[in-house]
């Protein structure tokens, strides 16, 4: 079965669903709404949540893995292994130079500008990255409903600028997507929490938003459908704020850097860790986050080799206090969001907690403290972005019930003038879709071409904003200064994504585009990477779910075998011996596999190696204390 494009046409009876997909920095998932209410889709045997984990071959040719198999198998495979490739979206390899030391993965420089990751020979940019986690998505969706699955809403950080947002578009693009609707994530949970709310009068929310990479604040009044009434429920973003580099993994770095400063203070370890040990210690300090978030302490152990063991508890008051200045940070941002909005924290009568790393009790605690009201944990932090945009997916495909969403921008947007400065067009915090027009002229006599430098942001001089993108307004006639007369447009659509144009009036030339983003993909490679995605679309599923496991178990025989071999002396001789006849047996059935894809059953296949990899835990465990100890 091959797989559709978003340019298919569909047989006119068949079902064409808009579903609602939370793309996240930790973890992403796909859900509906539906005649049974909203709902997140996946597979009876996985975990409604899928990992936002990618593996690639070492050349980086083909994905291997995608979701747990990636995640749990990164130690192994980690210059290969990508995660956490939200915070990279959009953005400049400058702007990512703070997370390079922290990622498994190696950053380069590409087109535009853009941080781009190197595997093998290969530069993949986030959004090809992207795309990968959201065809699993997509296919997990397909298989719970029977079919194919087309259109979604997809969700984004409140705060994410233009770039960041087209980024997105495109990968839904080149996932075989269309992408029917942007909303943003707490907007999303707040259409979660509103649709079927009991309350009888309006109320004003904050939804606080902290997830692995990303937080936002955003403040809305929500008017409920009264009994008996026409009109359809009414959601009004009345402001937002946030910022684009605060999350959970923030929290997870705090541990890591304790960790590493310890380590080379006590015994003169290099802090300057491989691949595989970055990416040990990041589960190792996630876990540890997450232990703290129920437990009073966490123990900390590491067997770096000749007699020498880092151990310690880290109690919950100390990561506490290592982490209050990032929720100082997030409060700041709500403050800003209440100026804006004109309200006061009595104003709010009720605060949504939305984001897995809201369920570490400080952050219930301080955001409770300071808007004075118990936050609301009944919604499930993890589910609530992707249920309410499977909501808004359902709205806008005709078979949910209406609401009215009126969300805003996030950030000015303007053009560059003489000097160097910013005039704004569109303020932050305006209601989309958003149109404005403003006049400009030449300042120099005799200018034929004007230059108009877009940009975005709240500072007033250009080097202080981001920059969205140049384009000429060309063929004027000479003239002097000031007498042109260049009428300039602003077009925000409901994605929040910016469309300018230009005319002189006086000579009637016109110019006009949509803003490729400096730090975005132009339209060509779009399309080469949509043309590529197409020309290599699936066979027959049996033959690719055959494929994909003997990739997956010859690399799961490569590297267990190596490892084996290269810690058999820590092990125990029996269980040596039994791992290397599960990996035999399944090597076996791989080279049976390569010579001919239907000599295999592909149960029997993921039975051999779903044993072998249980069977190799210890393993795991032996190497990555060797690699800690740099032996």
């Amino acid at each position: 079965m091959t797989e559709a494009n978003a340019n298919t046409p569909l047989p006119a009876d068949a079902p064409d669903p808009v579903v609602g997909i939370d793309l996240g920095t930790t973890n992403s998932l796909v859900a509906i709404a539906d005649a049974r209410g909203p709902r997140v889709l996946h597979p009876d045997s996985e975990r409604p949540i899928l990992p936002s984990v990618v593996r690639y071959s070492a050349d980086g040719a083909r994905v291997e893995a995608v979701g747990d198999e990636a995640r749990d198998h990164a130690v192994e495979h980690p210059e290969r292994t990508v995660s956490s490739v939200k915070r990279l979206m959009g953005r400049a390899l400058r702007d990512a130079r703070a997370d390079a030391p922290y990622l498994s993965y190696t950053l380069v420089e590409g087109d535009h500008n853009t941080a781009r990751v190197r595997i093998g020979e290969r530069v993949i940019s986030p959004q090809e990255v992207s795309a990968e986690i959201l065809r699993a998505l997509k296919a997990r969706a397909a298989g719970a409903l029977g079919h194919d699955v087309r259109r979604a809403v997809v969700t984004v950080p409140a705060y994410f600028d233009d770039a960041q947002r087209q980024a997105t578009r495109d990968a839904g693009r080149l996932a075989g997507l269309d992408v029917v609707r942007i909303v943003n994530e707490p907007t999303a949970a707040a259409l979660a929490y509103g649709v079927g709310l009991a309350a009888k009068e309006p109320q004003t929310i904050a939804v606080y938003d902290l997830g692995g990479g990303t937080f936002d604040i955003s403040i809305l009044r929500v008017t409920p459908v009264a009994p008996g009434a026409a009109e359809p429920a009414f959601f009004e973003v009345l402001a937002t704020a946030g910022d684009t580099r605060l999350g959970g993994d923030d929290a997870d770095r705090m541990i890591i850097d304790l960790v590493r400063e310890e380590l080379s203070a006590r015994f003169g370890v290099d802090a300057d860790f491989p691949p595989a040990t970055r990416q040990a210690l990041h589960r190792f300090a996630e876990g540890a986050k997450v232990r703290l978030s129920t437990d009073d302490a966490a123990p900390l152990r590491i067997d770096i080799g000749e007699g020498r063991v880092y151990e310690r508890t880290l109690g919950r008051t100390e990561f506490e206090a290592m982490i209050t200045p990032l929720i100082e940070r997030t409060l700041s941002r709500c403050a800003q969001a209440l100026r804006d909005a004109k309200v006061a924290p009595g104003d709010i009568d009720r605060v949504v907690m939305v984001g897995g790393s809201t369920r570490i009790p400080l952050v219930r605690e301080r955001v409770g403290a300071f808007f004075g009201v118990e936050p609301y944990t009944a919604l499930d932090p993890d589910l609530v972005v992707a249920l309410g945009a499977s909501v808004q997916g359902a709205i806008l495909s005709g078979v949910g019930a209406d609401a009215l969403l009126l969300d805003v921008i996030p950030l000015s947007l303007g053009v560059e003038t003489v000097g160097g400065g910013v005039a704004k067009l569109i303020v932050r915090n305006q209601t989309v879709p958003a149109r404005a027009v403003e006049m400009f002229s030449t300042s120099v006599d005799g200018q034929t071409s004007i230059k108009l430098h877009v940009l975005q942001g709240e500072r007033e001089m250009v080097e202080d904003c981001r920059s969205l993108g140049v384009f000429h307004l060309s063929g004027l006639p000479p003239m002097p200064a000031g007498v042109p007369q260049v009428e300039v447009e602003f077009l925000v659509d409901a994605n929040g994504v910016l469309s300018v144009s230009a005319h002189e009036r006086r000579s009637g030339k016109r110019a006009a585009l949509q803003i490729v983003p400096n730090h975005g993909l132009s339209r060509d490679e779009v399309d080469r990477m949509e043309a590529e995605a197409y020309a290599n679309a699936r066979e027959d599923m049996s033959r690719h779910r055959v494929a994909d496991l003997v990739a997956n178990a010859a690399l799961d025989i490569k590297w267990i075998t190596e490892r084996l071999d290269a810690v058999r002396d820590d092990l125990d001789p029996d269980y040596a011996a039994d791992l290397r006849a599960k990996a035999d047996a399944l090597r076996a059935q791989v080279e049976a596999a390569r010579a001919d894809w239907r000599s295999v059953e592909p149960d029997d296949l993921h039975r051999a190696k779903h044993d072998l990899d249980e069977a190799s835990l210890r393993l795991h465990e032996v190497s990555i204390a060797r690699s800690l100890r740099g032996d």
